[in-house]
């Protein structure tokens, strides 16, 4: 990719593809980092860019990557118990343990789907983005984006075997 090819991509989608991971991992540092990742990423192999979809869902499906990558590293280290401490403090850990949980259910159910769901669930939800932005992204209408992510929610709330809950 040509330099000035590369900087106008990184001009366009940095702050779109920096919502995103955001919208992730929570922490502007780690969201920094691997917006950074993600671009490097980009530059040093354009190759495996074939075209098939918007660059900013190529971008996003890079971020998303090295994303799920941290994590499982970050998983790796062994995470202390909370001690008596930590209960006496006022955190609720019950209610974190089941937040995470219904996190992690909804994650699972989400790398079930066909990829048109997932991602149109994921731009709106992690994204952020708009229904007509969507289906700018995927050369579809806006209509086609809002069908999409209903159905998208309706199959992620059977496969967790829950009541709509407002996601």
């Amino acid at each position: 990719m040509e330099k000035a090819a590369f900087e106008k991509l990184y001009q366009a989608y940095y702050m779109r593809v920096y919502s995103y991971v955001m919208a992730l991992a929570g922490k502007s540092h780690l969201a920094e980092e691997i917006t950074q990742e993600t671009f490097y990423k980009a530059f040093t192999t354009n190759a495996s860019f074939r075209g098939e979809s918007d660059a900013v869902t190529w971008l996003c499906s890079i971020a998303r990557n090295l994303f799920v990558d941290e994590m499982r590293r970050q998983a790796k280290r062994a995470a202390p118990m909370p001690s008596v401490a930590d209960a006496d403090s006022g955190v609720d850990i019950v209610r974190e343990v089941e937040d995470k949980d219904t996190s992690y259910q909804i994650h699972l159910a989400l790398h079930e789907l066909e990829e048109s769901y997932r991602q149109v669930f994921e731009l709106r939800i992690f994204g952020e983005m708009s229904f007509r932005e969507i289906g700018s992204i995927r050369g579809k209408t806006e209509s086609w984006a809002r069908v999409t992510y209903h159905r998208a929610k309706l199959k992620i709330i059977e496969r967790m075997g829950i009541h709509e809950t407002g996601l």
